[in-house]
């Protein structure tokens, strides 16, 4: 009969640890999360000024306006990836980086249809330009 009572108090006790511990690792799961999204974001800033610089490279004499949409979207879809993990940003970065990938499309978009890779890529230069020191000036406010 000592059995059960030793064996309830043991149960107990195992309750009460398994809690004490889910909420240990509820904790732990929070601060998992939250690094691996600032990681993400640094991730994603990386691409952004990587594709950004393949874009500013471009040889305005032998690039088509093809190979400049296809850059361009690049830019584009790690802008996306970007604002997906964006609230680890600063206000004034976020404001930054936004303002000038919504400069970048809005000039890209204002293209006239037979314009040529060199023609696009010497109207875009300036909004590339402000991507990248704002995307750069970001990723080192978030030490990436």
């Amino acid at each position: 009969m000592k059995r059960f009572p030793v064996i309830g108090v043991l149960c107990v006790s195992a309750v009460f640890g398994l809690a004490a511990c889910s909420d240990n690792n509820d904790d732990n799961s929070a601060a998992e999360q939250a690094t691996k999204a600032a990681a993400d974001l640094c991730t994603d800033l990386n691409a952004l000024k990587s594709d950004n610089a393949k874009l500013k490279a471009m040889n305005p004499g032998s690039a088509t306006k093809d190979q400049v949409k296809d850059a361009y979207d690049a830019v584009q879809k790690d802008w996306d990836n970007v604002k997906d993990n964006v609230a680890k940003l600063k206000q004034a970065e976020q404001d930054a980086v936004k303002q000038a990938a919504e400069d970048l499309k809005k000039g890209y978009e204002n293209l006239p249809g037979d314009t040529t890779g060199k023609d696009a890529l010497t109207k875009l230069q300036p909004q590339i330009q402000k991507l990248d020191e704002a995307s750069t000036a970001a990723a080192t406010g978030l030490k990436c």
